[in-house]
């Protein structure tokens, strides 16, 4: 474990490091991002025995976790070295014009040290390893891990790996480091101590929210880019429900209980409105739902949180139970759940808006196309919307289509939320309370921008300027220059 004084010479190490990293060059940080990867990958079974025995999560899916792991490092080193993260603009002198145009160049650079609060549910991909990691490494700064409480073993494999690229590559013993914190006001110090300039984090409202209260009463804020989960609602739309209610019903379900429940993606809400269509969806629902067998969660505590929320939600006034998978299910396992209210109860009552992290689903019945609306428009911001819909159901409901936009960051269409795709073009954020900036994303390379902050220079000598500023466009990345896209030089 860590001591308060462990902390502060680990943070002076991480400052050291920055200053350092910056005069390597972003193609040795390119190296280093694919030598982790690298080191990922040659982890062998140990890897995934100690993380099956810490989180209760299966082999094929742990496999897979480590797979999208080195991806992530390795897609957002290719990033990096296509200077997509660098968003170079340059604006070149012109002397002609009356008052003369300066030359004018904008790069990206890191913030600095950045902290990391590593998550539950992805051991290994939203970890100590995973993508907030990742992503501030290729931004150019240090990161200083807090491993999570729930898989520490795992924590400290993952770390050493990172740890011995570290090494390989030559960089500073500050790059990376990994801290155990026995105490709150320890964790509190890796947000308020000056030398830290970012946070990410993935976990509940609750956590997420202490973080963002601390580094904002710093003397200097710092940004915390905190993915707080989600109930990810599903619009049922009555054209697509007539042509395949029980088929729909049944993928929700595998949705609804893909490792058991535990995704910040999970489909916990489904709104439509009340008619045979919404009817014959909810006695399919009911019937998958007692097909689900129920499975360990990741540890006692996240099982005896699921019980304490699913209760308290089923016994908010209107709220009746449709179905549960097993009214005895083995302790720390997670019962698949559906319960069903009406859209005036929902309107009024914001508890049935508060998430069930595990396999828990409300339906909410509107009365009419109004009410469903209103219900949307009640909905708090998610990481998700998805509408199971024909394009007819499309082009009937174009205003409640405008509302569903500004109530997520990602929106699908027939399809569900759980599975988020490592590309450039996913955003894994979300409107208040889904993540604290919706501006950013903590999937995909874009990711790296969080960690970034931009710096113009103006008339200054070539020779001097970042090499991704100079003439020559030594690392042959893409820049706008004059208004136009180009890796060409500059003559």
């Amino acid at each position: 474990m860590s001591s308060k004084q462990e902390i502060e010479n680990i943070l002076e190490q991480a400052q050291q490091a920055f200053a350092a990293i910056e005069k390597l060059g972003i193609s040795k940080r390119v190296a280093l991002m694919r030598t982790v990867a690298d080191e990922i990958e040659a982890l062998g079974a140990e890897l995934i025995t100690t993380a099956q025995d810490e989180s209760h999560l299966p082999e094929g899916r742990l496999v897979g976790e480590k797979g999208r792991t080195i991806f992530q490092w390795r897609s957002y080193a290719d990033a990096l070295e296509r200077g997509d993260s660098l968003s170079v603009s340059i604006d070149t002198a012109n002397a002609e014009r009356t008052p003369p145009k300066p030359d004018i160049r904008k790069t990206s650079v890191g913030l600095g040290p950045v902290t990391v609060f590593g998550a539950s549910n992805f051991p290994f991909a939203f970890s100590t390893a995973g993508g907030d990691t990742a992503s501030a490494i290729a931004a150019g700064c240090p990161v200083i891990v807090k491993a999570h409480p729930g898989h520490p073993k795992t924590s400290q494999i993952m770390a050493d790996a990172i740890t011995r690229a570290v090494e390989k590559s030559n960089y500073p013993s500050g790059t990376f480091s990994h801290v155990f914190c026995e105490t709150y006001e320890e964790a509190q110090l890796l947000v308020s101590h000056p030398i830290v300039k970012a946070v990410g984090f993935t976990g509940s409202n609750k956590g997420g929210m202490a973080l963002v209260e601390v580094a904002n009463r710093r003397p200097d804020p710092i940004p915390v880019y905190a993915e707080m989960g989600s109930i990810n609602p599903v619009f049922l739309m009555p054209g697509k429900l007539k042509a395949s209610a029980a088929e729909l019903a049944k993928q929700y379900v595998g949705s609804l209980t893909l490792g058991v429940g535990q995704f910040c993606t999970n489909p916990g809400l489904a709104i439509g409105v009340q008619g045979p269509e919404l009817d014959q969806f909810i006695e399919a629902f009911q019937e998958e739902i007692l097909k689900a067998v129920p499975a360990p969660m990741l540890n006692g505590g996240i099982a005896k949180s699921y019980l304490a929320n699913r209760e308290k939600l089923l016994g908010q006034s209107g709220v009746d139970t449709a179905a549960v998978a097993s009214a005895e299910a083995a302790e720390g396992c997670g019962a698949a759940t559906v319960a069903v209210a009406l859209g005036v109860d929902f309107l009024i009552n914001d508890a049935l808006q508060e998430e069930v992290f595990g396999p828990f689903a409300l339906i909410v019945k509107c009365k009419d196309a109004d009410e469903l609306l209103a219900v949307t428009e009640k909905v708090h911001g998610q990481l998700t919307a998805t509408l199971l819909a024909t394009n007819e159901d499309l082009a009937a409901h174009s205003e409640l289509l405008a509302v569903i936009q500004n109530k997520c960051g990602r929106i699908i269409f027939n399809n569900f939320p759980t599975g988020v795709e490592v590309c450039k073009s996913m955003h894994h954020g979300g409107p208040f309370p889904s993540s604290s900036n919706v501006q950013f994303t903590s999937v995909g390379s874009d990711s790296i921008k969080r960690f970034v902050r931009p710096i113009s220079f103006q008339n200054w000598p070539d020779a001097f300027l970042p090499v991704e500023l100079q003439n020559s466009n030594p690392l042959g990345i893409w820049r706008t220059v004059n208004n136009e896209l180009t890796k060409g030089e500059i003559s």
